[in-house]
């Protein structure tokens, strides 16, 4: 179908959100920043519905073309609703994904600025990233006066693209006017602990006291070094002073949209940040947020770390389905996909089942919303309705990629219904203060099915200087493949008496959590064999992405 967007002024959406010009930053006619005071509005708080999804394919559920939807639909029954989501990373846009804007008739506009430059804020985030790695290298060079192990640094640079090669590298070569030689590497910005910092703090004073205590080195003794020993912070804030300000953008039929902050889920926390989905909850009667990749990533997180800290709770959670993924799950080859299987459906719902337990553990009740594609069957369809019937789940056909927010309203008003009934607030799976391998253990039984918890020696090694360091009360940020509830990523649909291995473990003070690498997760991707920056382009003005043959293809041997 045409893609229409109806573009109203940023004017517009502020009065829908009643904020005053002066909490209101245009950037452009169609963006803006708002400033922190618009918090407080004087109202009572709107309701939080969270979507998640099931273990998706490689290019995803639509999970964020729901949540877009789910929004249009509660405008279309005449509800006051603003969403609040994460800004995309270049690397997914220009990698395997393409962009993070939703998709046909439930976007989020302008999608090109959104999807690359947007107002800065990664920019801004791996600016004062490197600035902070730039001054610990030159207090080395200048003397190191604070003693400052070279073997023990672990601040990596970040850059927010797909760049395998940059994963190891070696600086400071060229003698000794170009720094003291060592290996170390880049991640991408969204893995930044600065990214991280930003999105969970709550105010500016917040962020300042987390980027103070972010560590990047040990001593020769052994001691933490920060970023406020560094003596960096009051720099890295001014280079963060926008960056911390929510993005006001809206829906392609004029929903208001908070666009702010993007970690990834498989190896950060995968939610955008405390001040947009404050704002957003401040400002409209539903709020409307997503967390990343399926729910024992995202959601986990967003529950564990995220409502935790800042003493967040939902109204619904909206679990996404779909049937090509629920096929995957079922045994079906990519290249089948398009053929209808409902006994490949059926077999896939042991994925499906998983994650509303796994909702359900956290004391919540999920609404399954099956995001219909064109090549779906009535039958393939009727197979997950039915299954929910029987679990006792409510269930709706989300139908806002073709249809928008008309698509969108059966979910909206199954969601207000079920959001009616609930009562109880939602239950952590662990307490912060539990010793690590203990919250790690609950993570692993409850939310991926695991039988056992193996560490590593260079994880039973990290983990001893953490707790060494004081820093076992924080909550986990479990860095895992998002193609499986395992740490395998070949291995789909339900698994079962299978363990995990721990195979590192990172301190991210300033962040405030604690992250376990699992399996072989990498935190700098790598472009695939062809890149969607094979296929984009700027004609009169305009972003445009061709259907040209990928150069793999185009130069592989007759």
């Amino acid at each position: 179908m045409a893609r229409v967007s109806t573009v109203r002024p940023i004017s517009a959406l502020a009065a829908d959100l009643g904020l005053s010009p002066s909490q209101v930053i245009p950037y452009g006619h169609d963006k803006a920043k708002i400033t922190l005071d618009a918090i407080r509005s004087g109202r009572p708080p709107g309701r939080l519905v969270l979507v998640s999804a099931i273990t998706p394919t490689d290019a995803g559920e639509g999970k964020t073309t729901t949540a877009i939807g789910l929004a249009q639909g509660f405008a279309r029954l005449g509800k006051s609703a603003c969403l609040a989501l994460r800004e995309p990373s270049m690397g997914p846009t220009f990698g395997q994904k393409g962009g993070a804007t939703g998709g046909g008739a439930a976007r989020v506009v302008p999608e090109s600025d959104i999807n690359l430059h947007f107002t800065g804020d990664f920019h801004a985030i791996g600016s004062a990233h490197n600035l902070l790695a730039a001054m610990l290298d030159n207090h080395i060079h200048h003397g190191n006066a604070l003693r400052i192990d070279a073997r023990r640094v672990t601040w990596r640079r970040v850059i927010d693209m797909n760049d395998r090669a940059l994963r190891h590298v070696v600086i400071g070569l060229g003698g000794v006017l170009e720094g003291v030689p060592r290996e170390t590497g880049f991640d991408i910005t969204p893995a930044s602990e600065v990214m991280a910092a930003l999105c969970l703090a709550e105010d500016f004073d917040d962020l300042r006291k987390r980027l103070a205590r972010i560590i990047v080195a040990l001593t020769t003794e052994r001691e933490p070094v920060t970023a406020a020993d560094l003596r960096a912070v009051g720099a890295m804030m001014v280079l963060l002073k926008d960056a911390m300000l929510p993005n006001l953008v809206q829906t392609c039929d004029g929903v208001p949209a908070l666009v702010h902050g993007g970690p990834f889920a498989n190896i950060a926390h995968g939610c955008n940040s405390v001040t947009a989905t404050r704002l957003a909850l401040a400002r409209a009667d539903w709020a409307v947020t997503e967390a990343g990749f399926g729910f024992d990533l995202g959601a986990e997180k967003f529950f564990d770390i995220m409502c935790v800290s800042a003493g967040l709770d939902t109204a619904a959670v909206v679990l996404v389905a779909s049937v090509r993924a629920l096929k995957m799950h079922g045994g079906v080859a990519k290249t089948a996909m398009a053929t209808p299987d409902a006994g490949a459906v059926e077999r896939g719902l042991g994925n499906l089942a998983k994650h509303v337990e796994n909702i359900r553990i956290f004391g919540e009740s999920p609404v399954v919303a099956l995001n219909r594609f064109k090549a779906d069957t009535d039958d393939e369809i009727a197979v997950v309705r039915r299954w929910c019937a029987e679990a006792g789940v409510p269930f709706a056909v989300s139908d806002v990629f073709e249809r928008g927010g008309e698509g969108g309203i059966a979910l909206a008003e199954t969601v207000a219904t079920h959001a009616e009934q609930r009562s109880k607030p939602f239950t952590p799976l662990y307490d912060w203060a539990e010793p690590i391998p203990v919250k790690m253990a609950k993570v692993a039984h409850a939310m991926y099915g695991a039988r056992d918890v193996e560490w590593s020696r260079e994880a039973r090694r990290a983990l001893t200087q953490i707790e060494a360091l004081g820093f076992g009360g924080l909550p986990l940020c479990i860095a895992k493949t998002q193609k499986s509830l395992s740490d395998d990523p070949q291995v789909v649909g339900r698994p079962a008496d299978f363990e995990i291995t721990v195979r590192d473990v990172i301190l991210a003070a300033g962040a405030g959590y604690v992250v376990p690498l699992l399996g072989d997760i990498l935190r700098m991707p790598g472009l695939p064999a062809a890149p969607q920056a094979e296929r984009m382009d700027l004609f009169d003005g305009q972003v445009v992405q061709s259907p040209r043959e990928p150069l793999s293809t185009a130069l592989a041997p007759a």
